[in-house]
């Protein structure tokens, strides 16, 4: 059963990869792998109807992640509606590609921290859709903006799902992670975004998608009113977590409703013509569903491998073969971009103990370094890659060719400085 399950995931893994070869959309694909996974573990597992109360219950998980995700998609694209962008792309005035990417890479990085990464990623995105025309040149910020994200994210305890995991978990404290990550998660993305902005040469061509629908009865006072409520009610998300100790979804489902409400308020007057690309409603149907489909087949299909404990024993495997904690946590988190960082911080923390290693131990710190930036080696390793690969359509090939390398050069130098850091401070 196991074996069977493993090479269905590797197969459908593969097909995902060759997307574009085969012609065959990778949300397809991952809910078919999605669907036989569970479907052998439950036709060959002891007892069926225990898989079935398991599926459940990682559906629980699954859906507060995917509901959290089409909230923050809906909120951008109602922001974007009304022309809330406006407010940032006017103040960016460079056309310098190098200066762009420093200004870019800064931004996302302590967005992230606050926002989250996800969210971060598009709302970034987003905006580089407006001041960006060649699609080449969007790809690469892209790209920079998924390794600044995940980098920004692992440093705050709300940054990113693992450490809030670990957070939560009490195997970190919020104000030891900010002090021992900031300075390696700053390097992990500083290096790549150097290499990037050596390359960049030049200026932007054209003068980006700057051409707001002003036709569509956004006055200023809308506008601003708009963006203002929308990136409020993103950044009340994690405030709303620490109150009410409630998933992040129920914050963002929140916004989302008040978003819904003040719109409706705001253009009850219009006519049906003038509101309806306004509208939520509207908003809604400009999400990219796929992605969130592919989502959900990813999570499941990783869902079905940790019911069967492959995970548990792969993490065994590497703390009896391997030995070296330092290492074992590298491997992890080059590990989280192929199998996701959850699981993997999920079972690290199931197998080791806070007697073992207690709270605020390097083993810990050092694991929400390398599960929040590891993940940024390949476009489907982390949250913020899955949310861009959607929006902008990066293909899986071109980000090895382009991102990944860079990704891991910034993942090991921002380990060596974390690493070095702690034998000099102790």
């Amino acid at each position: 059963m196991i074996t069977a399950i493993c090479i269905v995931f590797l197969l459908g893994y593969t097909a995902i990869a060759l997307e574009h070869p085969l012609k065959i959309n990778k949300a397809a694909t991952a809910l078919v792998t999605a669907a036989i996974c569970w479907s052998i573990y439950a036709l060959f597992s002891p007892d069926g109807h225990g898989a079935s109360e398991y599926l459940t219950g990682h559906l629980g998980e699954v859906s507060g992640i995917l509901f959290f995700l089409m909230g923050a998609m809906t909120i951008v694209e109602l922001i974007d509606a009304h022309d809330g962008f406006y407010l940032i792309t006017s103040r960016i005035k460079t056309t310098n590609k190098r200066k762009l990417v420093w200004l870019i890479a800064f931004l996302t990085f302590f967005l992230s921290a606050v926002l989250d990464n996800l969210t971060t990623t598009i709302v970034l995105v987003s905006l580089l859709r407006k001041i960006i025309d060649d699609k080449n040149d969007r790809l690469m910020f892209a790209g920079l903006v998924v390794l600044s994200a995940n980098a920004g994210g692992a440093w705050s305890p709300i940054g990113d799902v693992t450490t809030t995991m670990l957070w939560i978990g009490g195997q970190i404290t919020a104000d030891a992670i900010i002090a021992e990550t900031i300075f390696p998660s700053l390097v992990s993305m500083v290096i790549p975004a150097a290499i990037i902005a050596w390359k960049m040469k030049g200026n932007l061509t054209g003068t980006g998608k700057r051409e707001y629908n002003m036709n569509f009865n956004t006055s200023a006072f809308k506008r601003n009113l708009v963006f203002a409520i929308g990136l409020g009610c993103l950044l009340f998300v994690p405030v709303f977590k620490t109150i009410t100790h409630l998933p992040p979804y129920i914050g963002i489902l929140f916004g989302l409703g008040l978003m819904w409400i003040l719109t409706e308020l705001i253009h009850s007057k219009g006519s049906a013509q003038d509101k309806g690309p306004l509208s939520v409603n509207h908003a809604l149907r400009m999400i990219d569903t796929p992605s969130v489909l592919f989502f959900l087949g990813i999570l499941l299909s990783i869902g079905a491998l940790q019911a069967t404990g492959v995970l548990n024993e792969l993490a065994a495997q590497m703390n009896e073969k391997i030995g070296n904690i330092t290492v074992i946590t590298l491997t992890i988190g080059l590990l989280s971009s192929i199998v996701d960082n959850v699981p993997l911080v999920a079972a690290a923390q199931g197998m080791y103990s806070l007697d073992q290693y207690p709270t605020g131990h390097f083993f810990w710190e050092f694991l929400a370094y390398c599960s929040g930036t590891g993940g940024s080696v390949l476009i489907i390793g982390s949250a913020a890659g899955v949310a861009a690969m959607g929006l902008e359509k990066i293909e899986f090939l071109w980000y090895i060719k382009k991102i990944s390398g860079l990704a891991i050069v910034g993942y090991f130098a921002g380990a060596a400085v974390f690493v070095l850091q702690h034998y000099l401070t102790g």
